[in-house]
């Protein structure tokens, strides 16, 4: 009798468990970013400020060099769903990836349109892309406080917007505005090659982003499928930036490609005002794993104030760096050659080969990863050198 009570008592809590889970299942799918919100924060974090430099990167290694830019959009997603493989047992890789360079576009491009600006500030007189640089991370700041990627998508879907706009105005200049698409300049510069290469990694750097996009999904199984729509397009959309400003101005092409546009032309200005526009849809995107992660480690994590206060010290500490070294070309090789290629090639691929036993075994996806590797560590090593080497040199 005993035995049959204690019987009964087991059924009984299992079938209140199983109720339970019954009426609990059903929430679960409520909760998260749907697959398309994903889509556009993802969009957002690949199709970055490197649209800009894009031409001036092929014009530094030549037309050849267009094989590259393939090349690395191939082994960067391939790394993407290796990171997503072992993302559960992987805390998020932390980088400083698009950040500074939003500011320095700022500055940059608004001193083009408003020459000779300035304002002061406490007594001091703050001038030209100082002044910019500034001003917008003022502007900037209010979209890093939100902590809802469901929120921020509708501010990436804006960002994605906004380089599909600025690509048909690049071909607009061209096409309509007369300024043609005539010149036809070297098909390989290996000595401009570092450059070229490093900011193509630059360009894919989203990796930092991709396990917090991840983790905020309904559906974390289409994630593959994410990775796989953001890398097509922004790929579609890099490849057209890289060929018509490169057509458009050769060799003298810029380290941002609006700054070889003529001022004067209604299509340059659109062009200008849509390039502002990417920071205050991009920097709360980008800068989202750092501050989750330094927020989570805090002691106080659930205080919003303190959450506040980290991600204005965070806008702060870029604005130094922007004002410090405003080397827009330079500051995006090395980032993609030293920052970049450490958080999209050499850990995802250190990260998979630690978690999965079978994976070091001797076959294709170890020759796969090995490659990667050792292609990765060329191009720290040597991009991050002559990226360096010229931020000295100008400094």
């Amino acid at each position: 009798m005993w035995v049959y009570e204690c019987h009964k008592m087991d059924f009984t809590k299992a079938g209140k468990l199983e109720s339970q889970n019954e009426v609990q299942q059903p929430q679960q799918p409520t909760k998260g970013t749907s697959f398309f919100r994903t889509c556009f924060n993802g969009l957002n974090a690949l199709s970055g400020v490197g649209i800009l430099s894009i031409p001036y990167a092929l014009a530094q290694g030549g037309w050849l060099s267009l094989l590259l830019l393939f090349l690395v959009a191939v082994l960067c997603w391939y790394t993407g769903l290796l990171l997503r493989r072992c993302m559960d047992t992987h805390p998020l890789i932390k980088t400083y990836p698009d950040i500074v360079e939003f500011l320095i576009l700022e500055g940059d491009n608004l001193d083009k349109l408003f020459p000779n600006t300035a304002f002061k500030v406490a007594g001091l007189k703050i001038r030209g892309k100082q002044a910019f640089v500034m001003l917008t991370s003022l502007i900037v700041l209010p979209t890093t406080w939100l902590k809802s990627l469901a929120l921020l998508a509708y501010v990436s879907a804006g960002g994605v917007l906004a380089s599909f706009i600025l690509v048909i105005c690049i071909f607009w200049v061209g096409a309509v505005d007369k300024v043609g698409f005539h010149e036809n300049d070297s098909v390989l510069n290996w000595k401009g090659m570092p450059i070229a290469i490093s900011m193509f990694a630059f360009c894919y750097c989203g990796h930092a982003v991709f396990p917090t996009l991840c983790s905020s999904m309904k559906d974390r199984i289409k994630f593959s499928k994410v990775l796989l729509v953001c890398f097509i397009t922004s790929t579609i959309n890099y490849g057209s930036m890289a060929v018509m400003g490169y057509l458009m101005f050769g060799e003298h092409l810029k380290s941002q490609v609006t700054l070889n546009l003529p001022i004067k032309k209604m299509s340059t200005k659109i062009a200008i005002y849509t390039t502002l526009i990417n920071p205050l849809t991009k920097y709360a995107i980008i800068t989202a794993p750092i501050t989750t992660a330094i927020e989570e480690t805090s002691l106080f994590r659930n205080s919003r104030s303190l959450s506040i206060l980290i991600r204005t010290a965070l806008v702060i500490s870029t604005v130094i760096v922007a004002l410090t070294i405003p080397f827009f070309g330079y500051v995006m090789a090395f980032i993609g050659s030293f920052l970049s290629v450490t958080a999209s090639m050499l850990l995802p691929c250190l990260c998979y080969l630690k978690l999965n036993k079978a994976a070091r075994k001797m076959g294709l996806e170890l020759i796969i990863i090995v490659a990667i590797l050792v292609a990765g560590l060329f191009i720290g090593v040597v991009g991050t050198f002559t990226s360096i080497k010229q931020i000295v040199n100008h400094l």
